[in-house]
This record gives structure tokens, sequence and C-alpha cells, in this order.
């Protein structure tokens, strides 16, 4: 057993320092960013970026990730990782109706909405099962379990990357740098961070296991820019 001692930080521990700027209103700050994705095949174009968007995202947790949130925050030009428990009928519905029509232009749905699976036999049946009825129109996955920290976990993404290199690999909960780097170098190219953060979620409590969010982003993040993620 090895216990850090080194001071670490969640979100309520800190403030944001005001700095001067040259913006004459609050509404004059654009919040969208662009994006490429290490392993993602998808586009060939050199001058195209992978996502383009405001980098906000519900997670796919009961009553937040719903095709209604999706809808929502998709014409805010905000990402959703949808909730697992939808049916396959369900999914393929959503994914293959009318576009919403909303600024950003283009393909809103299919480019600010996830499906969520989890690692098992079933799951990948599932996404399989979508995927061949709607193509294209699914571009991200989110592979999601609660604790990321099993070879298991590793093998499905590297394994998924594989028979799906056209599809964008949301990949999490992990909380550390190694971890993140094992997940990109295995074909995720989005990684999920954070074990038990959520003001309702009950895995701290229940397991005792976590890291203060603020620096396992940091953390995190700084992992992924080194592999070019």
């Amino acid at each position: 057993m090895r216990i850090e001692d080194e001071i670490k930080l969640d979100y309520n521990n800190v403030l944001i320092r005001p700095k001067r700027s040259t913006l004459g209103s609050r509404k004059e700050v654009d919040l969208e960013r662009g994006f490429t994705f290490r392993n993602y095949n998808g586009d060939t174009l050199d001058n195209y970026r992978h996502y383009r968007g405001v980098p906000i995202m519900a997670s796919n947790m009961d009553g937040v990730g719903t095709v209604e949130m999706a809808d929502t925050l998709a014409q805010q030009g905000m990402f959703t990782c949808l909730v697992k428990t939808l049916a396959v009928s369900e999914l393929i519905e959503y994914f293959n109706k009318d576009e919403i029509t909303s600024p950003p232009d283009g393909d809103v749905r299919k480019e600010h909405v996830a499906m969520s699976i989890g690692i098992t036999d079933t799951d990948a049946a599932k996404f399989k099962g979508v995927y061949h009825q709607v193509g294209d129109n699914l571009k991200y996955v989110c592979i999601d379990v609660a604790n990321g920290y099993s070879e298991r976990f590793s093998n499905f993404v590297r394994k998924f990357r594989k028979q799906y290199p056209n599809v964008v690999i949301i990949a999490g909960n992990v909380v550390t740098g190694e971890m993140t780097e094992e997940l990109i170098l295995n074909g995720a190219d989005i990684v999920k961070v954070g074990i038990g953060p959520g003001s309702v979620c009950t895995t701290r409590i229940q397991t005792g296991v976590g890291y203060p969010e603020l620096s396992a982003v940091i953390e995190c993040a700084d992992a992924a820019h080194g592999l070019g993620g």
C-alpha cells in the first residue's frame, strides 16, 4: 500500500481568478472549440476537425442522458452520452430519424450524441445491432464502467477499436494519467475522467474508491496531451 500525501483538489477547493479582458460583454464569449481525435479514422480531409462544439458533455446517468436532453443540448452545440438502458429499437429510431435543425450546421445529432455501452458480450452485440441499422449516423460510442481499472476493460476497448475504426470511442471512468495513457494507446479517442465525483453518485461511499476531480482532470489531460490525444 502507498499513501499519497500530496495535496489534491476538488472543484470546490478553488475559484477562478478574474483577469482583464478586451471583451465588451460576456455575450461576446465564444465557447466553441475544435478537436481532432488520435485514433478515429472516419474523416480523411486534412483540414477537417473531427468535432466542433461547446465542450460540455451530459453524462450517461439515468435522468440525464435522455434523448430529450440530447436534442436540446445538441441544438446549443453541446454533447450527450445517452443512458445505457435505451432499447435497440429506441436507439435505431433515434439515430435514423430526421435531423434536428439548428446551429451548428450539418448533422447535429450525429455530431453531438453518443450511444453508451458496457463491456459485456451483450453490450457488444447491442452496439453491433444498432450500428448495422444506422451506419454512419452513429459516430460516437461511450464505453462506460464505474471503475475502469481492469485488464478486461482495456482489452474491450482495444478489440472494439479494431472492429470499428470509423467510430469515435469515449472510454471511462478513470482518474489517473497512466490509465488515461493506456486507454488512448488501446484506441480510445476521449477519456472519461472521474470516479464518484457526482453529488448523487454512491461509488465513493460504497467502495471508498475515488480521486479529487480537479486534480484528476488536470493529470489525465496532461497525460492525454503528451500522446497527442
